[in-house]
């Protein structure tokens, strides 16, 4: 059997948060089927019809944004319902916006950024498009003290810090992998996701879902919770953080420090799951995440070789990158220089068998 299937990519959450979901490279795109309408950019079909834009090259002609560098972080595991990528290169997200749900299919040629939005949220997303490609993150503001750190930047010019402007998208998921495995947590979101969400409007590949409205996440019963793995604990603090959605989105327009707060206000959201949450709803790139099982130790070891180093420590390792100490932890993560493993992977629970 040896060779006849791909190696598996270690899935821990900050391999994941640092790691590169594969995009193959775009092919040539397909003609337009309607040649009545014309070029496929700016047009629309109503409210809930499909919506095209080309906006034109992207912010670096030499370095375009990566979509698997860019918004890797969106996806929850390789079947996250809400998450697609396919042969074409194109990256396509189920989103709930403030308009109602909507697709959105991305994807770059040629240093051009194209894509296609399909439902009632089909504007929003598109008006914020630019920001979820990174526009508003400043990559020549990180500057490398460190080889590994420039080595890796070097390597990697399309990295660019997403900035989605949605909290429960990012914040709900975050809940869900505390203190849990990657593959709980990912088994959880993918369960709840397909059973109470609906399904992604336009052409969306099968199997694609919108994540549930605020109002259904707190009519959840209890046993749903248990038969997707979720305590307790983490569902009543998605449902206290689900009654108010309207203040947690408001959060998408602060600033990080001031929205973190907005989030920790809710019982069950610490450090960990707000910088988690503000990393992709914000855009913030100087929110390092500090309670970490793994992180602090991988830092520690690719800039100090000690991979005892606690949050403290860490914090201090980040110093010289202040301002974009998120960005910082990414790339040592991308480089791929972790601590070897001392003992086996930790053993999925699954409460639902109880």
């Amino acid at each position: 059997m040896a060779g006849r299937f791909p190696p598996r990519t270690p899935t821990t959450r900050t391999t994941v948060r640092g790691g590169h979901v594969p995009v193959p490279a775009t092919a040539d795109a397909p003609p337009d089927q309607d040649a009545d309408r014309g070029p496929a950019q700016d047009r629309a079909q109503g409210p809930g019809g499909a919506q095209d834009r080309s906006p034109g090259p992207a912010q670096d002609q030499d370095h375009p944004p990566d979509l698997g560098l860019t918004l890797g972080p969106l996806r929850r595991g390789p079947a996250d319902p809400t998450f697609r990528v396919t042969p074409d290169g194109s990256v396509w997200r189920a989103s709930r916006t403030p308009d109602g749900p909507a697709t959105l299919r991305v994807a770059v040629r040629d240093g051009e950024t194209e894509a296609e939005a399909w439902g009632p949220g089909a504007p929003w997303l598109l008006t914020r498009l630019p920001a979820l490609l990174g526009a508003e993150d400043d990559p020549t503001a990180f500057v490398p003290r460190h080889r590994l750190l420039a080595a890796t930047h070097r390597r990697r010019p399309g990295l660019r810090l997403t900035r989605t402007g949605l909290v429960l998208e990012s914040l709900i998921p975050s809940v869900l992998e505390q203190k849990v495995t990657t593959d709980e947590a990912y088994r959880a979101w993918r369960l709840l996701v397909r059973k109470y969400g609906e399904p992604a409007p336009g052409p969306a590949p099968d199997g694609m879902h919108v994540m549930p409205d605020a109002r259904t996440w707190t009519l959840i019963p209890s046993w749903e919770w248990h038969r997707a793995g979720v305590d307790d604990k983490r569902a009543a603090t998605i449902v206290r953080a689900a009654r108010v959605a309207r203040r947690m989105e408001e959060a998408a327009d602060m600033a990080p420090a001031d929205a973190r707060t907005r989030l920790e206000l809710i019982p069950g959201i610490g450090p960990w799951t707000s910088a988690e949450t503000i990393q992709r709803s914000n855009g913030a790139a100087d929110e390092v995440t500090t309670g970490d099982l793994h992180l602090p130790g991988i830092v520690g070891w690719a800039l100090a070789g000690d991979r005892t180093t606690d949050d403290e420590a860490m914090l201090a390792l980040l110093a010289p990158y202040a301002g974009q100490r998120h960005r910082a932890a990414r790339l040592i993560l991308l480089s791929g220089r972790v601590p070897p493993r001392r003992a086996p992977r930790m053993t999925p629970g699954n409460i639902a068998r109880l």
